[in-house]
């Protein structure tokens, strides 16, 4: 139902950019399959590089799996996020797909632009980013006035000093028991055994 949809969508920026249909060309007639549960999405390579949904059944030669929050963080463009996407199947088609959606970008400046006119265009894309980097800024400094409430005055989470030299503990910890293990065999094997 939303694959349609969806091929339209990517399609309408992979005609923008020539770069990002050539990076497909190779693989024209392969399917990928995109797994964000509950849905499944499947697209097939055509031969000018965009794409066309999968005919039904259709195998897929590499499959991406992501969890909803994963997929919003990867349209947001965070890079981390997309270090975690998992694939599977062909490894040069996933690495192709992992490269286009990296680097293809909407310049919705230009789609507006033939609606509203350049100029309109222009300011309506400013405001959006001005609102959009003010938006990040308020999400950082609510992030990090959390983080100083939960760490300092209602002590939910624990400061990262605090669990690092805890860590490190563990590890001595463990480097102790182990030592006594050896000490305790050793000693074990050194001892005669009891008359009978």
């Amino acid at each position: 139902m939303l694959t349609l949809p969806a091929a339209a969508s990517i399609n309408h920026l992979l005609r923008g950019e020539s770069w990002a249909r050539e990076r497909l060309l190779p693989f024209a007639g392969r399917t990928a399959e995109f797994l964000v549960p509950p849905l499944r999405l499947a697209f097939t390579v055509t031969d000018s590089g965009e794409v066309t949904p999968a005919a039904a059944g259709a195998s897929a030669d590499a499959t991406v799996l992501l969890t909803p929050a994963l997929l919003l963080r990867a349209l947001a463009r965070d890079e981390a996020a997309a270090a975690q996407i998992e694939t599977r199947g062909d490894a040069a088609f996933a690495g192709a797909i992992r490269f286009v959606a990296t680097h293809l970008r909407w310049d919705f400046e230009e789609d507006l632009s033939g609606v509203v006119g350049d100029v309109a265009a222009h300011r309506i894309a400013a405001a959006a980013r001005g609102f959009a980097r003010w938006q990040a800024q308020a999400f950082d400094s609510l992030g990090r006035a959390a983080t100083e409430y939960w760490t300092e005055e209602a002590p939910l989470l624990a400061k990262r000093a605090h669990v690092e030299q805890f860590l490190r503990d563990v590890d001595r910890l463990r480097d102790d028991v182990e030592r006594l293990e050896q000490r305790l065999d050793r000693l074990g094997r050194r001892a005669p055994e009891p008359p009978r």
